[in-house]
């Protein structure tokens, strides 16, 4: 079944999105849908997630709230900066944040986080060292970036997907 199938959820996923993007449940579209949610998942096998026990829900909810703060928070401050600071008196700056996260589904989610607050861009990710390149849009204290980012998101992420706490 696996062989067939290697992410049956994502199968069931596409094949549901595939009958209500047509809004109709004819044969014909269940035929098709069927055969796109076995194909693509095949096409994509190499690059498929791998499997991931997520631990700590609570810690899930706190870090979700508290990157939607952060975020609501940040497009406030980026738009006033935008449209009221002269270019001049922008700092903007690369910084590195080096991280203790060592999960790939972590470090995505961690990504995610990043690139979703307004004013902040995940440059990269130095493989040898683990240290983040980020660019913040005005940097008044690069201490604080990185202690935000270790104890607001990279501590509550090594406890979701290492199961470690911190």
């Amino acid at each position: 079944m696996m062989r067939w199938l290697p992410a049956p959820r994502l199968s069931l996923a596409l094949l549901v999105i595939w009958l209500l993007v047509n809004q109709s449940i004819d044969p014909g579209n269940v035929i098709l849908g069927a055969v796109l949610a076995i194909v693509i998942p095949n096409w994509f096998r190499a690059i498929l997630p791998v499997d991931v026990t997520i631990r700590r829900p609570l810690v899930i909810a706190h870090l979700i709230a508290g990157s939607l703060v952060e975020i609501i928070r940040s497009c406030f401050n980026v738009s006033m900066l935008i449209l009221f600071t002269r270019r001049d008196r922008l700092n903007s700056q690369f910084i590195t944040v080096p991280l203790d996260l060592r999960s790939p589904s972590g470090l995505a989610v961690l990504s995610c986080i990043i690139n979703t607050t307004p004013g902040t861009v995940w440059v990269e990710l130095l493989p040898d060292t683990y240290d983040l390149a980020l660019h913040v849009f005005d940097l008044h204290d690069e201490q604080w970036w990185i202690d935000t980012i270790k104890t607001r998101y990279e501590q509550p992420l090594i406890e979701i997907f290492e199961g470690v706490k911190t």
